[in-house]
């Protein structure tokens, strides 16, 4: 249920000012450290792939072999070959390029990601779905729920190809078996298998029960590890095979990454949490010869820090921004010495950062010119004894300094997510902004940034303690900015979508809302969405073993509380929260009197992608709180 506010609520870029903002995807560091890939538009809308010095960032490169072609998952093989996708209308292939040769080793027949090199170079594995109903994840449109529901699932497999082979699509012959479902997977050191994580059955559903295994490269064997109580990301092996290391914690999708660090014997056993009591979130792991290396968001900072033999956790970079690179937030050189990544705040545009582990520098400037569209403080309070930390947005030069101004408070996704400076240049935020609204991105607890147990502080109690620390931030907000307490609106898209919607049960402070794919009723949610599992984390039992804790925060058996203006939009197939949890929300509102509107945009899933329908809610959000906030 995590679905970034950022997805669902942006706006589409005027082509002027899309083509201002450089950016750089996909971004790799090679074995030797002396080079980096990424992908970038040249400014033509045509991505290419392009290699750069991690010296001084100048190109050394330019790879292009398929005009017709996006590109995705970069990677580097030992010896500096680089492999990658490329998609057009009509193929998906698996190819690999080395100075001025490029060869294709896969077609695929229908999706793939995450292509890796074995230890030696001679292979490469891949995340294969043939035939492929939809693209993967619950966030994408849902496939038409017509004939026999539920006996069919895409299944991701994992399939092995020799690097100097060509394999036809109709070759294509997965290593893993059929009916289980591989999320993400790390090569052993020996290049004998794969510790993964797993689940059999619906790939959308059971993430949330995944499970760590080991798959044997050849025979496709499958052996668990363990079945962490909690969920699991970036699974890694250490150099010497005997230990596997990953992310748990609580959390609310896949791909939504933070918690803490843990170990495990690759011959199976107990994990170990050896950053337990952390008050700092990691959000991605590698295990280099140098040691055990996280990205950790840290209040309002993003740390890369070293865990040491003792489990002491280091910080050896830190930056008040986010960082990207590749399937994790950094990239190294196969020594560890070496590391890149992406930067960005709502100030700066991004800019590639590499060199030492512990110090390095920005080797891009295409971006450096760019002007911000607006001013961004962090704001930290304190409530019910927990820290807690957000954002505030707000024009960079005021029309009228000093006077009073209307707010918008914005709930992320999630709950286990976490609102982070990312470069504002356009969108709802800009607008909104532009508008005449100071943007408010409280962190409340269940938020990463403060550690596992904050994480878990809503457990069973969304809308309680959680919009309490929100409403708590906006009272300091309103210490620090001249902002009209008369004139406070709320929006949020997914979990944010159930905040605005719950929000309208609890308080009268908020003038207007704005919810998009909100949950208004958990009882009918349980049984209608299609990524059940993800509640038993959050609440311990099913709704059927516990409807009590389901209906204390729907907010349907609250509609007689309900008094604020509020617009809805929600996606016609989403499958993570139905638009049934909307209409039903529209129905309530229209039946207490309350000003409402609902929109449901065909064809999406959660989040709007489709450019003229993210145009169209951002028109109608604006006109919303215009209608109910401006004198």
């Amino acid at each position: 249920m995590r679905v970034l506010i950022a997805a669902l609520l942006a706006a589409t870029a005027t082509p002027a000012l899309a083509a201002s903002v450089h950016d750089y995807d996909a971004l790799v560091v090679s074995p030797d450290g002396k080079t980096i890939a990424t992908i970038e538009d040249a400014g033509s809308g045509h991505d290419t792939i392009v290699e750069r010095a991690v010296a001084d960032g100048h190109v050394v490169a330019t790879l292009d072999p398929c005009a017709a072609c996006d590109y995705s998952d970069l990677t580097f093989g030992p010896d500096g070959t680089l492999a990658f996708l490329a998609r057009s209308d009509t193929s998906l292939t698996l190819q690999t390029a080395r100075g001025n040769r490029d060869h294709t080793v896969a077609t695929i027949a229908g999706i793939a990601s995450t292509p890796r090199f074995s230890p030696d170079g001679k292979r490469i594995a891949l995340l294969v779905t043939l035939g492929a109903q939809k693209q993967a994840g619950a966030t994408q449109p849902g496939v038409r729920l017509v004939g026999e529901i539920g006996e069919h699932n895409d299944e991701r497999r994992l399939a092995v190809f020799d690097v100097a082979g060509t394999v036809a699509a109709d070759a294509v012959k997965p290593v893993s078996p059929a009916g289980r479902y591989i999320y993400e997977y790390d090569w052993t050191p020996d290049g004998k298998g794969f510790v993964v994580t797993s689940a059999v059955g619906n790939g959308d559903d059971n993430w949330w029960v995944a499970t760590l295994d080991a798959i044997d490269a050849t025979t496709g064997t499958v052996r668990q590890i363990a079945k962490p109580a909690t969920q699991v990301n970036f699974p890694r092996v250490s150099p010497d095979g005997k230990t596997v290391a990953y992310i748990g914690g609580l959390m609310s999708d896949f791909g939504s990454v933070g918690g803490d660090v843990y170990t495990v014997p690759f011959t199976g056993g107990t994990p170990t949490d050896i950053t337990s009591g952390s008050r700092i979130t990691n959000t991605s792991l590698l295990w280099l010869p140098t040691g055990l290396t996280t990205t950790a968001l840290a209040g309002d900072t993003m740390e890369v820090t070293r865990i040491g033999a003792d489990r002491a956790q280091t910080a050896l970079w830190k930056r008040q921004a986010t960082l990207s690179a590749g399937d994790a937030r950094v990239t190294f050189s196969a020594d560890g010495r070496t590391m890149a990544t992406v930067a960005q705040d709502f100030e700066h545009a991004p800019a590639i950062f590499a060199g030492p582990a512990s110090a390095p520098r920005q080797i891009t400037h295409d971006n450096d010119d760019i002007v911000p569209a607006v001013k961004a403080e962090s704001v930290n309070w304190t409530n019910d004894g927990h820290q807690i930390q957000g954002w505030l947005l707000s024009p960079r030069t005021p029309s009228d300094p000093g006077a009073k101004v209307p707010m918008i408070t914005v709930v992320h996704g999630g709950p286990a997510a976490a609102s982070t400076p990312r470069f504002a240049d356009e969108g709802t935020y800009v607008d909104l902004i532009n508008a005449g609204y100071d943007i408010f991105l409280p962190n409340p607890r269940g938020s990463y940034g403060q550690g596992e147990a904050f994480v878990e502080a809503n457990k069973r109690d969304f809308g309680g303690g959680d919009l309490r620390d929100i409403l708590a931030g906006i009272t300091a907000v309103e210490k620090q900015a001249p902002v009209d307490e008369n004139r406070l609106g709320l929006m949020g898209g997914s979990y944010g979508g159930f905040m605005a919607m719950f929000a309208n049960t609890q308080t009268n402070r908020f003038k207007a809302l704005v919810a998009a794919a909100g949950l208004s009723n958990w009882i009918s949610y349980y049984g209608t969405n299609g990524i059940d599992q993800w509640m038993l984390p959050f609440f311990g039992k099913t709704m059927y073993d516990d409807p009590d804790a389901y209906n204390k925060v729907s907010a349907v058996n609250y509609a007689k509380q309900a008094h604020t203006p509020t617009f809805i939009y929600v996606g016609e197939r989403d499958i993570e929260v139905p638009p049934t949890q909307s209409i039903e929300w529209w129905h309530a509102l229209k039946d207490m009197h309350v000003p409402v509107s609902l929109v449901i945009y065909p064809g999406e899933g959660h989040g709007l992608r489709d450019p003229d329908h993210r145009a169209d809610a951002e028109k109608r959000t604006i006109a919303w709180f215009d209608k109910y906030l401006k004198p």
